[in-house]
């Protein structure tokens, strides 16, 4: 796994925005070397509005939306639609203003497929299965950018600390008792997050600097589950200067004035 790299911005609006151009960037040039890319995506305040700062800047035609495979990090257990789920934030802030082929976006199912949370995550897996390539030597595939978003107890997903899924090497599961509501969900688990080429775990808000402080420490998953939020080749921790507040001085690169 890579060494995390930290970049640090001026505030979340700031932070949003940059990460929205970073994106764009990123899966314009696996685009060019390999013709098609994939990124997993994120809920939460500064994930939803990086989706929209790409939605609201020219640039996002660089990206050909046809070539892209859309993913979902985690899911929250509600029906299609739902305002709560990050399905309908993602797809109401971008998914829905770019030409996506909907063959290539893929959503984990809510209660209203007629599914219980674990056969959701069974079929996840099996779509997770069908896109990986031999070369990914895995049950999911290798993930071109995986966002994360992270909570003040650290959680990545839905990997809450100190709960089963943490343990577990599946790709994905379904998660019992969340102490965030709502208590069920879907989630990636660590091996698939780790699976990833670069892994970015996007944070803001002085709620965050303690989290963030021990997850780029030597904690274990299991307590700190942001800990093991890294990718293969490269691993992100794009911050404003709030949740930033707490990490040795000299760890972060501030990226604006």
């Amino acid at each position: 796994m890579s060494v995390p790299h930290v970049v640090v911005h001026r505030d979340a609006d700031v932070l949003a925005k940059a990460v929205a151009a970073r994106i764009i960037t990123r899966l314009v040039d696996v685009q060019s070397a390999k013709g098609h890319a994939s990124i997993v995506l994120t809920g939460g305040t500064v994930g939803i509005a990086t989706l929209a700062a790409i939605a609201e800047t020219p640039a996002r035609d660089a990206v050909d939306w046809r070539r892209l495979d859309v993913w979902w990090g985690d899911e929250r257990f509600l029906p299609g639609g739902d305002p709560e789920r990050n399905e309908t934030g993602a797809r109401k802030a971008l998914l829905d203003h770019v030409d996506l082929d909907p063959a290539r976006v893929h959503v984990m199912r809510g209660p209203d497929s007629g599914m219980t949370a674990e056969e959701s995550a069974d079929a996840y897996a099996a779509e997770l299965r069908a896109a990986a390539r031999p070369e990914d030597h895995g049950p999911a595939p290798t993930f071109d950018v995986m966002l994360l978003g992270m909570g003040p107890d650290s959680h990545v997903a839905s990997l809450f600390p100190g709960m089963p899924a943490l343990y577990d090497t599946r790709p994905v599961v379904a998660v019992h008792g969340a102490p965030k509501p709502p208590p069920t969900r879907i989630s990636l688990t660590l091996p698939a997050i780790q699976g990833s080429r670069e892994v970015w775990v996007v944070a803001a808000g002085e709620e965050k600097a303690g989290a963030v402080r021990l997850a780029l420490s030597d904690s274990g998953p299991v307590q700190v589950p942001a800990a093991g939020a890294r990718g293969r080749s490269r691993t992100l921790f794009l911050l404003d200067r709030a949740s930033a507040a707490k990490i040795p001085a000299g760890l972060g690169r501030i990226a604006s004035p």
